[in-house]
């Protein structure tokens, strides 16, 4: 969708500020055009012809969120640059008000939303590729060693534990799984190609 400037940037603002609010408080199920509409001042039907229904609107929520000009950390290691990482993601999960929980939820009722969902975390994905790079060319793990991979080993645990098993906050979840994480890339755990032992 091409970025609008002056009022139409601000109505989108609007909108989509809405959205959000709409989806955390009463959930996927809450939200509609004519939720989203009362909910932001703009008439229904500027909202229809944009957006057109409830999966466009979230779509644009995330296509919004993957518009900014975030990068990771750059701590000097890969243990640091992990756990900064994982701190993020750590932050998003447990925020308040749980707005990338709820876009989670949502994504498995919405198939627009599943996919603006996956193509967010292609690009996280692609601009934390970094990370690995910088860790190779320091020659603190082994060459090849597959980007993507690594980066869903460091993170999968606080998805796992906060998302699917609902656990409490652990403070030290995202350290512990970047250090794991650390500790089996510099074995060679994710070299493309490599097999477990087993």
């Amino acid at each position: 969708m091409r970025r609008p400037g002056g009022r139409s940037a601000d109505v989108r603002r609007r909108v989509l500020d809405a959205v959000v609010t709409q989806l955390v408080d009463h959930g996927y199920d809450g939200l509609s055009i004519d939720t989203v509409a009362a909910g932001c001042g703009v008439h229904r039907t500027t909202v229809y012809r944009r957006w057109r229904d409830v999966g466009g609107l979230l779509a644009d929520v995330l296509a919004a969120a993957a518009g900014d000009d975030w990068r990771p950390a750059d701590t000097g290691t890969l243990d640091g640059d992990l756990a900064a990482l994982n701190r993020e993601v750590f932050a998003a999960l447990t925020g308040d008000p749980p707005i990338t929980t709820a876009l989670i939820a949502a994504s498995f009722r919405s198939a627009r939303a599943a996919e603006a969902l996956r193509a967010f975390w292609a690009d996280r994905y692609e601009r934390c590729a970094v990370i690995v790079a910088r860790a190779a060319d320091r020659a603190d793990i082994p060459a090849g060693t597959d980007a993507r991979r690594l980066l869903v080993a460091a993170t999968a645990p606080l998805y796992h534990e906060l998302v699917l098993l609902r656990t409490g906050p652990d403070e030290g979840l995202a350290e512990r799984a970047a250090a794991d994480t650390a500790v089996a890339a510099r074995a060679g755990a994710f070299v493309t190609g490599a097999v477990s032992p087993g």
